[in-house]
């Protein structure tokens, strides 16, 4: 009987898990069509966090479609950032436009590719972005690993640098229109909603 309770056990919470992550679906059309808020910052104080020293370059703000997640463990990036979104905005919130595309992500990068590109690749690269994720504290990180593809969230943070006593830095892009090693933002998130999710 216990195994049997076990074994139920087993399939249900595979049943919610599958369940929960599954991707969220859209009709054609754009879901998202403001571009992300941004107010450089000079000479912002630092602050302390799990460890490391973060300065803020700027304000940020946006609403995005979530295009993909991954989680991150290993690594002292991890330590900061356990998480990073890939984010689709104008154009790349449409579901017409992300179907004629192959999204991924892997090392802490955003990849896309297409047999007949949807949009020209500048305009793939102005509006979506991978961004490092660095929760305030653990309700924000919570909520962050509840995301999945599809949602269309709300986040308010900084962007910012992040220093280690030893030397160590990682420092967050502050334009959209870059792409490669370098271009990804890293975001200190204070608050963060989504319209479209089970929480």
């Amino acid at each position: 009987m216990l195994k049997r309770l076990i074994f139920v056990a087993i399939i249900a919470y595979g049943a919610y898990v599958s369940y929960t992550a599954r991707s969220i679906d859209h009709a054609p059309g754009v879901l998202v069509e403001t571009i992300p808020s941004q107010n450089n910052l000079a000479n912002a104080p630092p602050f302390d966090h799990n460890g490391y020293r973060l300065t803020p370059l700027a304000e940020f703000n946006l609403e995005a479609r979530i295009l993909g997640t991954e989680r991150y463990s290993l690594g002292r990036e991890a330590d900061l950032s356990p998480i990073d979104l890939a984010l689709g905005w104008g154009p790349m919130s449409d579901s017409s436009v992300l179907s004629e595309l192959s999204i991924s992500q892997s090392g802490r990068f955003y990849h896309w590719s297409y047999r007949t590109p949807p949009l020209p690749v500048q305009e793939i690269t102005r509006h979506s972005a991978n961004m490092h994720m660095v929760p305030a504290d653990s309700r924000i990180k919570q909520k962050l690993k509840r995301l999945r593809e599809g949602d269309i969230v709300e986040l308010e943070g900084y962007l910012v640098r992040a220093d280690a006593k030893d030397g160590w830095h990682w420092v967050s892009s502050l334009t959209r229109e870059d792409s490669g090693n370098g271009a990804c933002e890293l975001v200190w998130v204070k608050d963060i909603s989504v319209r479209t999710s089970t929480f």
